[in-house]
């Protein structure tokens, strides 16, 4: 424990539940764009926007914008946790491409050679 900051204290759970949340949020709001490279690669985005935002967050606390003892390395590794589980999450929850195509091509128990 360098400076108070203890790894299981409260603030940790917080990095971990707001990286989390935030890219699960911008993951589902790429996914609904009418674009389909930004629905094809959401996963990566929201996973992109968590980190950038835990980034910002981090180099906030490093410059004195907000009442911390500045930027903790504890902080950044429990930001990347929250984004990998999100990541994992989303990887699951999301149908595979794969999978989609072969239901596509098996309709009607037919399998198509197109």
């Amino acid at each position: 424990m360098e400076n108070g900051d203890d790894w299981f204290a409260l603030d940790k759970l917080y990095h971990v539940l707001f990286c989390f949340f935030i890219a699960i949020i911008a993951s589902a709001l790429a996914g609904l764009s009418r674009y389909s490279f930004l629905r094809r690669w959401s996963i990566w985005l929201g996973s992109l926007a968590s980190l950038a935002s835990g980034a910002a967050k981090e180099a906030g606390d490093e410059i004195g914008l907000w009442k911390s003892a500045g930027a903790s390395s504890k902080d950044v590794i429990a930001d990347l946790v929250g984004i990998l589980i999100a990541l994992c999450v989303l990887s699951l929850s999301k149908p595979s491409s794969s999978r989609k195509k072969v239901e596509e091509t098996t309709e009607n128990g037919v399998l198509s050679m197109l």
